[in-house]
């Protein structure tokens, strides 16, 4: 299969040179050419395990890999979660579902793609000879799970930009106490978003990403968003036949990328009722989904700090195909949000989706009800998802974190502070971080200063 850019300008790439590259030559997302018909293979792989259930998807996908290597990267990528079933589908009502994505050895969502990307970048190492250079931007768990996916893997060097203070105190320990010598944290002065834009910066310099062969573990990466596509499609063929196509997923995000990575099942015939985008009070995805108007404004510092972002890198995926596939007037519009900070759409109805918007006040009120009514304890970030949902609507709520990552929102819910034996043996070890700026300029110099010792 091959991959094209969502921008018009590149090449279009096999699957291994869209996971190497991470961001298309033009600054675009790398999309499939075309999608498989998933329909006939329903009854099939209804009662796989996890991994099988990855292989067989992956499959349509990485053409250009060996069989036996890409089921070798996919068995390894979940060997280390805490559960046997990966992805446990918990039951808190009669119509209410959660899938549990946060057993994983970061103990969060991204788990899920890093675990495996990593494997695929080993596999890429060993088939070329290359070295390669992770370059990546994180609000939280993307740093954690891709440092925990590449820690210590030779050949490769392993660069992650988070804003410092922004994450929560733990967030900061998985990806700084570490001891690995080929992982790198740099703090930058200001927000995600910043940092986002520095990453972009960087792979826009083609010499740079050529010379030390740059890679992406950001969701602009193609491979991250078919690895998380793959629990939607486990849980989704786990529901009784007759609740799959009324049946929403309620996912709270801040880049776009996971809502995204469900919703591309449709292209593939898998008739998933609808996506509940679930933001914090960084809304910029709720205003777009109820005004059309996509539109920066200052990211605010929250209690669900993963998802503090106003600029959703992956929203463009969506929007290739909002405008019918021409990459033109794609370029039109991300030029234009990119110098005036905002667009607006006439007659924005993407179909399948809604939104909704849970501000720091009501965090710690979800968290509570949440507990008290079920029993059941959610991070601050599936709180969000909580808000307004209707009692009555079959639905799956996406878990994205461990609750003890954030022991601090506990407090202000009065419940009991939850913890982790993984978190708690981290609070032992010296953290090792670097101060950087955020200019892409300062970056790409600490980089060269690294990858020469």
């Amino acid at each position: 299969m091959e991959f094209i850019s969502t921008r018009g300008f590149s090449d279009s790439v096999s699957f291994t040179e869209a996971v190497s590259q991470g961001l298309a030559p033009d600054g675009g997302l790398y999309l499939p050419c075309q999608f498989p018909d998933l329909s006939r293979n329903f009854d099939r792989w209804e009662n796989l395990a996890y991994d099988e259930l990855c292989f067989e998807f992956f499959k349509f996908f990485a053409t250009d890999m060996d069989t036996s290597v890409l089921q070798g990267c996919i068995e390894k990528a979940y060997q280390n979660f805490s559960v046997d079933e990966v992805a446990p589908l918990v039951s808190i009502t009669d119509k209410w579902q959660v899938l549990e994505l946060f057993h994983g050895p970061t103990l969060a969502f991204k788990d899920f793609a890093l675990q495996l990307l990593g494997n695929l970048y080993e596999a890429q190492i060993e088939r070329t000879g290359k070295s390669l250079t992770i370059l990546g931007a994180t609000s939280g768990d993307t740093g954690a799970a891709a440092i925990s996916g590449l820690v210590g893997k030779e050949g490769v060097e392993v660069f992650i930009l988070y804003p410092n203070g922004k994450v929560s105190p733990l967030q900061e320990r998985q990806m700084t106490c570490t001891g690995a010598s080929n992982v790198y944290p740099l703090a930058i002065e200001g927000t995600f978003d910043d940092a986002q834009k520095t990453v972009k910066e960087i792979f826009a310099d083609l010499s740079f990403r050529e010379e030390v062969g740059l890679s992406a573990v950001n969701s602009i990466n193609l491979a991250r968003i078919l690895a998380q596509s793959v629990y939607y499609l486990y849980a989704w063929l786990r529901l009784d036949p007759s609740l799959r196509q009324t049946t929403s997923f309620i996912v709270p995000t801040g880049n776009f990328g996971n809502v995204f990575a469900g919703w591309l099942l449709t292209k593939m015939n898998v008739p998933i009722h609808e996506f509940r985008v679930a933001t914090n009070q960084n809304d910029v995805l709720h205003r777009l989904f109820n005004s059309g108007e996509y539109s920066l404004s200052e990211v605010c510092p929250s209690l669900a700090p993963s998802m503090d972002i106003q600029v959703a890198s992956n929203f463009e995926r969506l929007l290739y195909f909002m405008m019918d596939q021409d990459t033109d007037k794609v370029r039109e519009v991300m030029h234009s949000f990119g110098h005036q900070g905002r667009y607006c759409f006439d007659d924005f109805m993407p179909v399948g989706f809604s939104s909704s918007r849970a501000s720091d006040d009501e965090i710690p009120s979800l968290i509570s009800q949440v507990w008290e009514r079920h029993q059941y304890l959610v991070d601050p970030h599936t709180a969000c998802a909580f808000k307004d949902l209707d009692p009555h609507q079959s639905c799956i709520v996406l878990a994205t974190a461990h609750p003890a990552k954030f022991p601090s929102v506990y407090e202000n819910a009065q419940i009991e502070i939850p913890t982790s034996a993984v978190l708690e043996s981290l609070l032992s070890v010296e953290p090792i971080k670097y101060e950087v700026g955020v200019d892409a300029d300062a970056v790409r110099s600490f980089i060269l200063q690294k990858l020469a010792k």
